[in-house]
């Protein structure tokens, strides 16, 4: 008689990260459901967030509702400066989710994050793995910033940025940096980083000597902000969705 196949069984992962990469909220607000009580595995309320669930076996229903695959939602915000990349701010400062208030949207999270200070494309969804692709630092896509800086760096500045500068005992670098135009005072730069540090780009123009006025991020990979007004979203065609995901 022919031995039958194993099949292994799905891997078991904690309940309010199967709720979360389902896209129903993050972590945290999946946490706070369970423990409320609003969440059931095989029609027996659990409180435990790390509760083990096998995904397509165990049956999870939220509010009574069985858990199913929600619509995967991915938008584009050209972001004000100002605003805070972040669901909820401790110091009570506004944060990028006023621009998508009204709209009806399911739960959607920032995709990497620009500063408070900082403008321009912001990605948003619902779906944990094509976000976890475009911020992998070594296969994500390019990201690409126009940033005003004070004075006007010379062709061997703009080379040390590319190549590398020292700051606080790290080397900060971009992956290309050109001069787009020049006021006398001021100068646009063209940044492109294959890496996000925190505030990789602050930091390096400031150790080059020329600190940042403005910072505006204008594409990520090959999707560009073009004209979205500030504050106002998109969502994103299917071709620009399968396109960063590389």
């Amino acid at each position: 008689m022919p031995a039958r196949a194993f099949s292994p069984l799905p891997p078991r992962h904690g309940l309010a990260r199967v709720l979360s990469k389902a896209g129903l909220a993050s972590r945290t607000v999946a946490a706070a459901w369970v423990r409320a009580g609003r969440v059931s595995v095989n029609g027996r309320v659990v409180r435990d967030p790390e509760h083990p669930v096998r995904a397509g076996l165990d049956a999870v229903a939220v509010d009574g509702r069985p858990l199913a695959a929600v619509e995967r939602v991915y938008l584009a915000l050209n972001k004000p400066r100002g605003l805070v990349t972040t669901a909820d701010d401790e110091q009570g400062r506004e944060t990028v989710y006023r621009c998508l208030e009204g709209a009806g949207l399911p739960w959607v999270a920032p995709v990497g994050r620009l500063d408070q200070a900082s403008e321009g494309l912001l990605l948003f969804t619902n779906d944990p793995g094509w976000a976890a692709a475009i911020t992998d630092p070594r296969r994500g896509p390019d990201k690409t910033y126009h940033v005003q800086v004070e004075g006007v760096p010379d062709e061997a500045v703009l080379a040390a940025m590319q190549d590398g500068i020292e700051d606080r005992g790290e080397r900060l670098s971009a992956k290309a940096v050109r001069l787009l135009r020049s006021g006398g005072r001021t100068a646009w730069l063209e940044v492109v980083l294959d890496e996000g540090r925190n505030r990789q780009i602050r930091r390096l123009a400031a150790a080059a000597g020329f600190p940042v006025r403005r910072l505006v991020r204008v594409a990520i990979g090959g999707l560009v902000l073009g004209t979205l007004p500030k504050g106002a979203w998109r969502h994103l065609e299917a071709r620009e969705v399968a396109a960063l995901r590389g």
